[in-house]
């Protein structure tokens, strides 16, 4: 079997048949879909059960009790039999040709990651193309031989995976946000061929409810559990060195240019700043003369400035004219 597709389902029976029909609407079959109930309370679990006795054995389920979708990726890491793993989140939908696309780049690259941009859907059927990945298209390359590749948006469903690779010790962690840049900074490093393709098979449905706009402001603190996860596993491996400008700048992205602009936006007032603020400053003392940081758009060099300076209501209202109010 080429491909287990894993979507971890919690509380999304508005979504989940419409992802799970994207996916069975491709014409490629050598592929299985494993649907795992992280506890929903919706009624997702018995549409989940029904789909998969609809499927003729395409689709199996799993239930187990709410522990976060890292602890439902790890079930269906164990009961894959596919030699690529391909996590699809319960909102989201794929392409008609994205299995028959996804199986040609197999067969022409046989590479450990496969990674791809994607849509953004706003629900109401508009489609804006989105960019993921930061690397060179359609050349099989390694981390060592393109280490920007580690600042590309660390979506698990962004790429596919070959299964072994989490063979080598590496875990969605449970019950956090964040876990897939704890997981998918450490597969980059461990994969032996990467490549990007041109392609777009993957539609991201952005919606108000999902975990990413939430605001639910003390969790934003994870990110710094999250990157001490990560830059301790690079330091174990003896591969900070090799790639301390890379994790500098991936630092500064996600603990100041996302986590920050989240709190400010919503409470530029929150003791949560200044926490986020001192790790990077702790961190990497010299952040600001990094090569990566110094060629970020304009918009993120004037919200890094902006951040420095604490000056985080004019940050709020950077990113209220942004988006139009």
């Amino acid at each position: 079997m080429l491909f287990s597709i894993v979507i971890p389902v919690y509380n999304v029976k508005e979504y989940i048949r419409k992802c799970v029909g994207s996916i069975l609407a491709n014409s490629f079959s050598d592929y299985e879909v494993l649907l795992v109930d992280d506890g929903s309370t919706d009624g997702s679990d018995l549409l989940c059960d029904a789909m998969a006795e609809e499927s003729g054995g395409r689709v199996r389920v799993f239930h187990q009790e709410n522990q976060g979708p890292g602890c439902a990726r790890n079930t269906g890491i164990a009961a894959a039999q596919g030699e690529y793993l391909f996590f699809v989140d319960s909102d989201d939908s794929l392409k008609s040709d994205a299995l028959e696309r996804l199986a040609a780049a197999v067969k022409k690259y046989q590479a450990d990651i496969i990674a791809y941009d994607f849509f953004s859907d706003d629900g109401e059927g508009r489609l804006r193309p989105m960019s993921a990945n930061r690397g060179k298209v359609g050349a099989p390359f390694t981390l060592a031989k393109q280490p920007e590749f580690l600042l590309s948006v660390p979506g698990v469903w962004q790429r596919i995976w070959r299964r072994t690779l989490f063979d080598k010790g590496v875990s969605f962690p449970n019950r956090v946000w964040y876990e897939d840049i704890c997981t998918v900074t450490k597969l980059f490093a461990l994969a032996e061929k990467i490549v990007i393709l041109p392609e777009r098979p993957y539609c991201y449905l952005s919606r108000p409810g999902s975990i990413m706009n939430s605001r639910v402001l003390p969790r934003n603190r994870e990110i710094i559990t999250a990157m001490e996860d990560v830059l301790g596993w690079y330091q174990e491996k003896g591969l900070f060195d090799q790639y301390q400008k890379e994790l500098c700048a991936l630092t500064v992205e996600h603990v100041l240019l996302v986590a920050s602009v989240r709190v400010a936006r919503i409470d530029p007032k929150s003791p949560i700043l200044q926490e986020l603020s001192s790790y990077v400053s702790k961190r990497f003392p010299d952040f600001q003369k990094n090569y990566y940081i110094r060629q970020f758009p304009r918009l993120k060099r004037l919200a890094l400035c902006l951040i420095c300076h604490k000056r985080y209501g004019l940050l709020r209202r950077l990113f209220q004219l942004k988006d139009g109010k």
